[in-house]
């Protein structure tokens, strides 16, 4: 209040009468009552009127219109006295009435007065403004009064006067002055509302009248801290820093990025762009203050610019190890809900979301005009690209524009009628693919038909976009079977998931699907009733007593793996099916002993002739099929794999009139639970009505006693196993070209095209026609598929000192555009689901590789993970680090 006191006196000096000569009275009222500079002139935005206290003023019209100088009726000095409420603040008094307590005179009629009459010592003139509030001119008798206070003393406020139409920038202004606040300190603003909470004044550019400030309002000055971190978010945040950080004065830039939970993404992308030189200098240097936009409605209010720009200073302050981008993740999820929470994401979505984000927020354009692209209609490529970056500037000026924005060329040419159109399209970063192999490597296990032999895994190198009659063949180079005689399954949790047909393409396969390629005979088939024999999916059961209050009732629980068998379809009966199943399972299923066998009593003598039936405990009698029923197609006989005499085939067992039978047989669907309705029983065998399951149901006791598991689960490995697929890496460049290359547009996307006035599949090929001051590629690591998709492992090559030009048009569209190309940012690894891929670097060579692994440190920084290296004509410090990072500048994160 004092300060206020001092001014109001330094002003009322300042206003003491000149002694010019006094006109006569009649001049007098014609200068005052003057139409076109007197009271009675029209307002003027921005002019200055002065109040004169009602009385006073009646007494000078008694005096003017009475004629007599020497009249008693002279008013004396101006005395406004009685419009202030108190001699000392000279705060005017509310509720005065315009015409009752006070007349308004322009300025220049109140200086003749003054210069006339005089102004009472020590009172200070009662100046006010003409403004426009809602398109209305008027004075401004009550400016608004602010109570401005400095972060680290609100006991002691300062009042000060603005007019609505002020800005708050002069508020800050104001501030700054009255607190002594160096030029090189930055500060920003607070409002304490009403309820008594804390709001910030982010645009300093608007008026008071906009930003709603009353008077009595309190408005805070905050002073950023000098490790770039501000008085306000230190009380918010819990410090755990002990006294040897809050004293830590390390090398600017080098400061790492708390993981937040699984946040690696996050930081990997803010410590990329932390180390882009003028971007940072750009923020460090506080230009940004002057082109936030915060009408910008495709912006972010400006939030991101400043939360992004906190972040920055806090990082080359030199006084942190490691900070925490708590702040800056919370306005990212505000304004991207898709980064809420802590799920993984991929770091290249946030790096295009930030620099959309940033770009908007700093867009120098205010207000966006209509811009029609034009086609090139046969002009110079030099003329159309210069037109085409003069129109994305009309709408799109930004340090983001300036620093990563280049442009396209691109080509359509029509296959008809071979008209060629040629456009440029800007960009912000390169999404380039990696050389895709047409090789793929798929393990698989073969089955032979030879029960002696146990199942081989095998190694085989396939055509990407082949068929399962391509694995089959790649098979037979291995064994010596005819792919003929191959049938290709998906095994999960022992039943057959698929069963593929060799016309069927390779690509619904996975890498990590287990596939059982089986023998089966030449001349059978699934399904096929045209063939001799028929293959029968085999499934493994085990009953198992359930958990009832009598066990009563038993389950049957899948286990081993599966089988296909070849069976004879004219000779198909359930005795003959359980020898067939014996013998395929003879190496790891124990035939019963002499001292097994239950001769049974006469009666069960007299029904030898029965079978095993299905559902029906094989603890009958029965007759050995003989070696007619154990055919080609179960192996027994067929060429080279008919066992030898002393072979564990059926055919070659000695001959009783009763043996033990170790399972019964039962028919299921393909889940493997039981199915009596695809089955016919009569006297000349088994028919189905349907593609048969059989299943194999063996009772614990007996499973125990002849089923040897873990025989049953081995396999042997064959010499492919070992045989590893080399990749040649590829260098950066030919990623580039391959992304360069001409391209058919697919058929749900055509081209329309002006002269054949139809839609085509034209071809199209983008060229990189100007490059930005630093270049962000993205290497699509991830190759996509109907079925699958598949994570490429490629080594790639890149310069870290020598550019990837010359590009075609760089010399044509300004100096500053000729070297661009020389600095690459960095290449990005898209990874939906998190996993990060780490650059090894190599300060001695001139190309560093980078390939896919994860959770790999740098030895020579233990306690830095990120990924790195900047490469730009000033250089910023950087470090060499691996892991968690996915972009190839400068990342410190703190484990």
């Amino acid at each position: 209040m004092a300060a206020v006191a001092a001014n109001v006196a330094a002003a009322a000096e300042d206003q003491e009468p000149q002694h010019e000569a006094v006109p006569g009275l009649e001049s007098q009222w014609l200068q005052i009552e003057n139409k076109e500079s007197g009271r009675d002139r029209p307002l003027r935005a921005g002019e200055s009127w002065f109040l004169v206290e009602q009385h006073w003023y009646k007494q000078w019209e008694v005096y003017v219109q009475g004629g007599d100088k020497d009249s008693t009726a002279f008013p004396g000095c101006i005395n406004n006295a009685d419009l202030f409420e108190d001699q000392v603040n000279w705060r005017l008094k509310r509720g005065l009435v315009e015409s009752e307590d006070y007349v308004l005179l322009p300025a220049a009629a109140w200086h003749c007065l003054v210069n006339w009459y005089g102004l009472e010592h020590g009172q200070p003139p009662i100046e006010r403004k003409v403004v426009e509030l809602l398109g209305v001119q008027k004075i401004e008798v009550y400016p608004v009064e602010l109570l401005l206070v400095r972060h680290s003393d609100m006991d002691t406020p300062y009042t000060a006067q603005f007019s609505h139409t002020d800005s708050v920038d002069l508020v800050l202004r104001t501030a700054r002055e009255q607190f002594l606040v160096n030029p090189q300190e930055e500060t920003r603003l607070w409002i304490k509302n009403a309820e008594g909470s804390f709001e910030r004044l982010c645009n300093t550019r608007v008026t008071l009248l906009e930003a709603a400030l009353q008077t009595g309002q309190l408005i805070i000055m905050e002073t950023r801290n000098k490790d770039g971190t501000w008085p306000s978010a230190q009380q918010q945040a819990v410090s755990t820093a002990s006294e040897e950080d809050e004293e830590f004065q390390g090398q600017p830039g080098i400061c790492g990025l708390t993981n937040l939970g699984n946040t690696c993404f996050m930081n990997s992308a803010l410590q990329c762009l932390s180390n882009v030189p003028q971007l940072t200098d750009y923020f460090l240097k506080n230009r940004y203050l002057e082109e936030l936009n915060f009408c910008n409605p495709l912006g972010m209010k400006g939030e991101i610019a400043e939360a992004y720009a906190d972040l920055v200073k806090q990082a080359w302050s030199g006084h942190h190890r490691s900070i925490v981008p708590h702040v800056f993740k919370t306005k990212v999820g505000h304004f991207a809900s898709q980064f809420l929470g802590y799920q993984q994401h991929d770091s290249q979505e946030l790096l295009s979301f930030l620099l959309d984000g940033l770009h908007e927020d700093l867009n120098r354009v205010k207000k966006k005009e209509y811009v029609e692209l034009c086609d090139a209609a046969g002009r110079p490529d030099q003329e159309v690209a210069q037109e085409a970056w003069q129109n994305h500037k009309r709408r799109n000026d930004s340090v983001i524009v300036d620093t990563f924005h280049g442009l396209f060329k691109s080509t359509l040419v029509c296959p008809d009628c071979g008209n060629v159109s040629v456009t440029f399209d800007p960009f912000c970063y390169l999404s380039v693919p990696l050389p895709v192999s047409h090789k793929r490597v798929m393990e698989v296990f073969f089955v032979s038909m030879d029960p002696r032999r146990k199942p081989e895994q095998h190694r085989l190198v396939v055509p990407k976009k082949g068929k399962i009659s391509d694995l089959c063949v790649a098979l037979a180079k291995h064994t010596g079977v005819s792919p003929e005689r191959m049938m290709v399954a998906d095994v999960f949790s022992h039943r057959f998931y698929k069963i593929y047909q060799l016309e069927e393409s390779l690509s619904s396969i996975l890498d990590r699907d287990d596939i059982f390629i089986y023998e089966v005979s030449g001349r059978s088939a699934i399904g096929d009733n045209s063939r001799e024999d028929v293959v029968l999916p085999i499934y493994l059961r085990e009953r198992t007593p359930a958990r009832d209050y009598n066990n009563s009732y038993y389950g049957l629980m899948l286990f081993g793996h599966p089988l296909l068998v070849s069976v004879p379809r004219d000779r198909l009966s359930w005795d003959a099916l359980y020898h067939i199943l014996l013998y395929r399972l003879s190496r790891y299923v124990t035939r019963p002993s002499s001292d097994d066998e239950d001769d049974g009593d006469e009666k069960d003598m007299e029904d030898k002739d029965s079978i095993p039936k299905p559902g029906r405990v094989a603890g009958g009698s029965s007759q050995d099929s003989g070696p007619e029923q154990a055919g080609p197609s179960s192996g027994v006989a067929g060429g080279s794999r008919a066992p030898v005499d002393n072979s564990p085939g059926p055919s070659h067992w000695p001959q009783r009139a009763r043996r033990k039978h170790l399972f019964t047989l039962q028919t299921v669907n393909s889940n493997g639970t039981s199915d009596r309705s695809t089955f016919n029983e009569d006297t000349h065998g088994v028919s189905f009505s349907s593609q048969p399951y059989i299943a194999i149901d063996w009772e614990p006791e007996m499973k125990k006693r002849y089923y040897d598991e873990v025989e049953a689960e081995g396999y042997v490995k064959h010499d492919c196993v070992g045989y590893v697929l080399k990749k040649a890496p590829v260098r950066l460049q030919e990623c580039i070209e391959l992304f360069t290359t001409v391209e058919t547009l697919e058929k749900e996307n055509p081209w329309y095209c002006p002269t054949c006035k139809q839609h085509q599949l034209a071809t199209k090929k983008l060229d990189l026609w100007m490059l930005p001051e630093t270049l962000i590629i993205h290497l699509k690591r991830f190759s996509y598929t109907k079925f699958s998709r598949e994570k490429l492992d490629t080594l790639v090559e890149f310069p870290i000192r020598s550019g990837l030009g010359p590009w075609p048009g760089q010399e044509g569209l300004g100096g500053r555009h000729r070297e661009r190309g020389r600095g690459v940012l960095g290449v990005t690894l898209s990874s939906p689901t998190g996993t990060w891929t780490s650059p090894s670097l190599s300060s001695s060579r001139r190309t560093s590789r980078l390939r896919s692994c994860t959770n790999t440190i740098s030895s020579r920084f233990p306690t830095i993970t990120g990924a790195c290296v900047t490469d730009t004509t000033r250089r910023l410090p950087a470090t060499r680090t691996a892991a968690s990072g996915t972009t190839l500048m400068t990342t410190a994160c703190r484990p």
